[in-house]
């Protein structure tokens, strides 16, 4: 077998949206090591739409709730892909019980490549070890190396860039949505990510608010759009709003229907600045700098490839010494990261704008 071999692939990538953007790389990476396959790629329906345009994904293949369960209709969905696709490669990036079914169903696919685990040995032609996370190694590398085992047929060279794809149409017409709504594109906008779904990776609301003072101060060209989704985190958001005085330069009622107008929103944005999450991977991919605090439990290191885009941040590890962080809780740990150590870091990102 030899890289002409490989006509079609499938890429099996469930969950977020963060996760999946970084998937993006591994997919350019097989397209352009065997340009003559098709990519094929497995994602929740929910976030599906964002990957449209992608000119290194042939096929979005999805799953909606009602098609994950029960199994019955989930594994009649699995056969019928693969039994009508004939996959030369399967890379399943999760390797759980469920995705397994993938190579489950194509035993007779040469490469069955997904993450070493106790129960894959006996439906995986290769087992790769890249869930070590106590290694420095970000989520970009731990994807790429998924593509390892094609280099029996030939040298594969890996494309670390992960992106984003929308039309020039769909960034006007929401660049004209902004105008309407009051910004300004003569002066700077910065995309604010102010609260997050998980409160756990949500920074001290508190220090949040400190920090957005001392940046309307020290710029007060400056216009920020604040990002959240309904509920619990437009309540936040709002309340923030509320907390600095309602400043014009804030535009709370701007806002994204989809995930699409989501990426429209970011590539219309000169930077952004918040809580670690989906929404700061997304303009990293559309080529928008950006600054991340990131909650205990997550990396930089893991969680912040760099790509061809400045993207920068702060953590705990930053702040507190190793030894000292085994008495710490999880709160202490995170305001840890005051606004002073913050701004130290931002500043020289924002003076730049």
């Amino acid at each position: 077998m030899n890289k002409n071999d490989i006509k079609k692939i499938l890429v099996i990538r469930f969950r977020q949206v963060g996760d999946s953007i970084l998937a993006t790389a591994l997919c350019s990476t097989l397209k352009r090591n065997f340009p003559g396959a098709e990519i094929h790629f497995v994602l929740n329906k929910g976030i599906a739409p964002l990957y449209e345009g992608h000119p290194d994904i042939d096929r979005i293949i999805t799953f909606d709730k009602s098609e994950l369960k029960p199994f019955t209709t989930y594994a009649a969905k699995v056969w019928r892909i693969v039994h009508d696709c004939h996959y030369d490669v399967i890379i399943d990036m999760r390797s759980t019980l469920n995705t397994l079914l993938f190579s489950a169903f194509s035993l007779s696919t040469p490469f069955r490549i997904g993450v070493k685990k106790g129960y894959t040995r006996f439906l995986l032609t290769d087992e790769v070890r890249n869930n070590d996370h106590s290694a420095d190694i970000d989520m970009v590398e731990r994807n790429l190396m998924l593509a390892g085992p094609l280099n029996r047929i030939g040298d594969i060279v890996p494309v670390s860039d992960f992106s984003i794809h929308i039309t020039e149409k769909e960034r006007n017409d929401f660049r004209n949505y902004m105008e309407r709504e009051g910004i300004d594109f003569s002066r700077p906008v910065i995309l604010v990510g102010v609260t997050t779904k998980i409160l756990k990776k949500r920074w001290n609301m508190d220090f949040m608010a400190e920090t957005l003072r001392r940046i309307i101060a020290r710029h007060p060209d400056f216009q920020m759009v604040f990002n959240y989704a309904p509920g619990q985190e437009e309540k936040d958001a709002r309340d923030m709003f509320k907390r600095l005085g309602e400043p014009s330069c804030v535009k709370i009622n701007l806002q994204a229907r989809s995930l699409r107008e989501l990426a429209a929103l970011c590539a219309n944005c000169d930077f952004y600045y918040g809580n670690e999450g989906g929404t700061r991977h997304l303009v990293q991919a559309l080529g928008i700098p950006s600054f991340a605090i990131f909650s205990p439990s997550a990396s930089p290191k893991v969680w912040m490839p760099q790509n061809r885009t400045t993207a920068c941040g702060i953590s705990v590890d930053d702040i507190v010494a190793a030894d000292a962080r085994m008495s710490m809780t999880h709160e202490e740990l995170f305001d840890s990261i005051t606004p002073d150590e913050l701004m130290l870091r931002l500043n020289p990102l924002l003076d730049k704008l």
